[in-house]
């Protein structure tokens, strides 16, 4: 990639400042404000993926941006998660807490089904729990079910999965008991991962369920079609078995994945295309368009070390030395230009506030040497630190998408790490988003540029990935302070004590630098203004089509 030139860039960015005050957020509106009266007649829209493959419709085992908007379109938990993160109604119809917030009882809707027409009941929840804690499924994202009887004992595998604090008392009623209050419990019932499984669609499917839309049951708004597992276009299709279909306006969502921004807002100027994602210079042109969107986002671009694979990344100096080669500003201005934003930290600016002084947690607990540059110290460092693991150079990886933002920081960063460090060779490897995800899985990197994206709006969504034993620490860094710390957070019910555990935590990941922060995203996009009631949200799943509907 060219890099444009400072003036452009620092035009771009001014210019993203500005439309943020105005377009951080797509409205929506509510379904039942809206008469038939305001609906074009063909309510089809055409989506676009920015270079991101659908992995999984499996809700155990989902692990990306896009499994997950799909998996919550197609299907529902006990909330949905409405306009800023609020809670909307899903199969619960009616939530009981006691008064030690230990014990949830939820009242299930009797008119909820899947797409095959089964009753959607509280077994299937209890069925869908117990699968993803289960350690032979293997669900990466079993760790939020953490604070949940029992849950911790069967994911270490010292407690059987019927053991697991949830239980169907009859079709409409399920009783979940935890083991401490967890201030987050009804975000986390919107999140996919808590969904309900049909028992009887995972067994006639076997290890082939969630791999196609064919070899999958829906209970959401929509249900999915044309997806054979590897391809790169499917179809949302608007769900006649949906207890609340009448709300939902749109009868089909095409989706593609498109790994080119150019092509996409080619495809968006000719009509084909109702939303495309765009770079930097792409933004600058645009600026005066009232087409133009701009979406904050919680997602951080990161350098990940595999301490695991390279005995040498475990040094802490030669991970400090690298990240201290990088200018963010440079790099977010100049090579990416499209409004992304410095990092603070690990934890991204914006997703939560200090209960007690009402500061926002990445900029009160930033580590400014882990996110700032200095080539003089930086060397010194390298020194040091190959001394110390008896090397004179280091030959490495790095693995990283086929986007082109993933390109685009892939390049500056090698260039950067080449030049600075004496000895340092590096090799790219440029892999489509959904093989990067599985080389991550599996440890087969030494470098990567990894991305992380809250689920829910809080700091532990962001620390919680990074202890010892999280499967998405994919570079096992380890860090006994650390994992302290996040214990301390996930188990105590004083919110100060909390907040300290979690300021802590921020602060450790930056000295040591486990990571390297490289950028926070900010979305780019052109829109049909025609598409109304869109629910965009920062954090967890981003898009929830629903209420969305075309305009005449």
């Amino acid at each position: 990639m060219k890099w444009q030139k400072i003036t452009a860039a620092l035009a771009v960015t001014a210019t993203i400042g500005l439309l943020l005050a105005g377009c951080g957020k797509t409205n929506s509106s509510s379904s039942n404000s809206q008469s038939t009266g305001k609906l074009a007649s063909s309510q089809v829209l055409n989506w676009s993926e920015n270079g991101q493959d659908l992995s999984t419709l499996d809700p155990s085992l989902a692990v990306d941006v896009i499994s997950g908007t799909m998996i919550s379109n197609s299907q529902e938990g006990l909330y949905r998660i409405g306009n800023d993160s609020k809670i909307t109604p899903g199969i619960a119809t009616a939530t009981k807490i006691s008064k030690d917030k230990l014990t949830y009882t939820f009242t299930l809707r009797k008119n909820a089904h899947w797409s095959n027409g089964d009753q959607v009941t509280a077994q299937d929840f209890v069925y869908g729990w117990r699968r993803s804690v289960d350690p032979k499924t293997a669900s990466q994202y079993a760790y939020l079910y953490s604070g949940i009887k029992n849950a911790d004992k069967i994911t270490s595998g010292k407690a059987k999965p019927t053991t697991l604090g949830i239980k169907a008392d009859g079709k409409y009623q399920l009783t979940v008991t935890l083991e401490k209050p967890i201030e987050y419990f009804k975000l986390l019932m919107g999140f996919d991962v808590f969904f309900p499984q049909n028992e009887n669609a995972v067994k006639k499917y076997g290890k082939a369920y969630g791999t196609s839309s064919s070899k999958m049951v829906y209970d959401g708004p929509f249900k999915m079609t044309g997806w054979e597992g590897t391809n790169a276009t499917w179809t949302l299709v608007k769900n006649d078995q949906y207890w609340d279909k009448k709300n939902v306006h749109l009868t089909k969502i095409h989706d593609q994945v498109i790994k080119s921004t150019t092509t996409a807002f080619n495809l968006f100027q000719s009509g084909k295309l109702d939303m495309a994602t765009l770079s930097g210079q792409q933004v600058k042109n645009e600026k005066n368009n009232n087409k133009l969107v701009i979406r904050k986002s919680s997602r951080l671009n990161y350098l990940e070390f595999n301490q695991k694979k390279v005995k040498a990344l475990a040094n802490t100096k030669l991970r400090q030395a690298m990240s201290l080669t990088l200018n963010r500003k440079q790099l977010v201005n100049n090579v990416l230009g499209d409004g992304s934003v410095t990092p603070k930290g690990f934890v991204t600016a914006g997703l939560a506030k200090d209960p007690t002084t009402g500061k926002d947690f990445a900029t009160e607990n930033t580590v400014n040497s882990s996110v700032t540059q200095d080539n003089a110290k930086a060397k010194k460092l390298w020194r040091e630190g190959l001394a110390a693991v008896g090397k004179k150079s280091l030959t490495l990886t790095l693995t990283h998408d086929d986007t082109d933002q993933m390109k685009a920081l892939s390049e500056y960063v090698q260039g950067q790490l080449e030049k600075e460090l004496p000895g340092l060779k590096i090799t790219s490897i440029t892999v489509p988003y959904k093989t990067r995800i599985a080389r991550e899985t599996a440890g087969n990197f030494q470098l990567v540029l990894s991305a992380w994206q809250a689920d829910f709006s809080d700091p532990i969504s962001d620390l919680g990935i990074m202890t010892s034993t999280n499967d998405y620490n994919f570079g096992k860094w380890a860090n006994s302070d650390y994992d302290a710390a996040i214990t301390t957070a996930a188990n105590t019910t004083n919110s100060k004590t909390r907040w300290a555990a979690l300021a802590k935590a921020e602060k450790i990941i930056g000295t040591d630098q486990g990571v390297a922060p490289l950028s926070q995203n900010v979305i780019a996009q052109m829109v049909n203004p025609k598409l109304k009631g869109l629910i965009y949200n920062t954090a967890g799943i981003n898009y929830n089509f629903k209420s969305a509907y075309m305009a005449k």
